[in-house]
C-alpha cells in the first residue's frame, strides 16, 4: 500500500545454511508497487560494505530465528506425543517384520519336508503300482493256465461267479 510506512525490522526469508540479510530500506524506486523485498547475502560481499547498504541492519541466523519462532509458537506436547506414537509404532513394525521373518523360514522349512514327503509318497505309489501290475500279470497268466487245463469247471465257475470286468 502506497499510503503505509515500511517497517524499519529487517525482514528474513529461509535459505540452505547461509546468513541472509533483508533489509526494508534497500528496495529501488519501485518499493511503492512490489510487495518483494530484496535480498542480500553476505557470503558475496564484504561485511561492511552490507552494513553499510542494509542501513546497520547485520544478518540473521535464519536457524537460530526459526527455532525461537518455533520454540514459542509450536506446542512441543502433541509433537512430543506423536514422536513417542511413531518410536512405538516402528519398534511394533519391527516386531512384526521379525515375526514374519521367522514363520516365513518356518513355512520354508514346513515346505521343505513336504517336499520330501511327496517324493517318498509318489516314489511308494510307483512301487505299489509295479506291484499291482505284476500281481495282475500272474493273475491273468494262473487264469488262462487254469482255463486250458480245466475248460469245463472254468465255466462252469465262471458262470457261478462272474467276473466284474476291470
Amino acid at each position: 500500500m502506497p499510503g503505509k510506512t515500511p517497517s524499519k525490522v529487517p525482514l528474513a526469508y529461509p535459505a540452505p545454511y547461509s546468513r541472509i540479510a533483508i533489509s526494508t530500506t534497500q528496495r529501488g524506486a519501485s518499493a511503492n508497487s512490489s510487495a518483494v523485498p530484496s535480498l542480500t547475502s553476505d557470503s558475496g560481499s564484504n561485511s561492511s560494505d552490507n552494513e553499510g547498504s542494509n542501513g546497520g541492519a547485520s544478518g540473521i541466523d535464519l536457524v537460530e530465528l526459526l527455532n525461537d519462532k518455533l520454540s514459542t509458537t509450536v506446542d512441543r506436547v502433541p509433537l512430543d506425543r506423536s514422536l513417542a506414537k511413531q518410536a512405538q509404532t516402528s519398534g511394533e513394525l519391527n516386531a512384526k517384520n521379525r515375526e514374519l521373518l521367522e514363520l516365513q523360514a518356518l513355512a520354508q522349512r514346513r515346505l521343505k519336508s513336504s517336499r520330501a514327503n511327496i517324493a517318498d509318497g509318489m516314489k511308494a505309489a510307483k512301487e505299489v503300482k509295479k506291484d499291482l501290475e505284476w500281481t495282475q500279470k500272474r493273475v491273468n497268466n494262473l487264469k488262462t493256465k487254469t482255463e486250458r487245463k480245466y475248460p469245463k469247471e472254468y465255466r462252469k465257475a465262471s458262470q457261478r461267479h462272474p467276473s466284474p470286468g476291470y
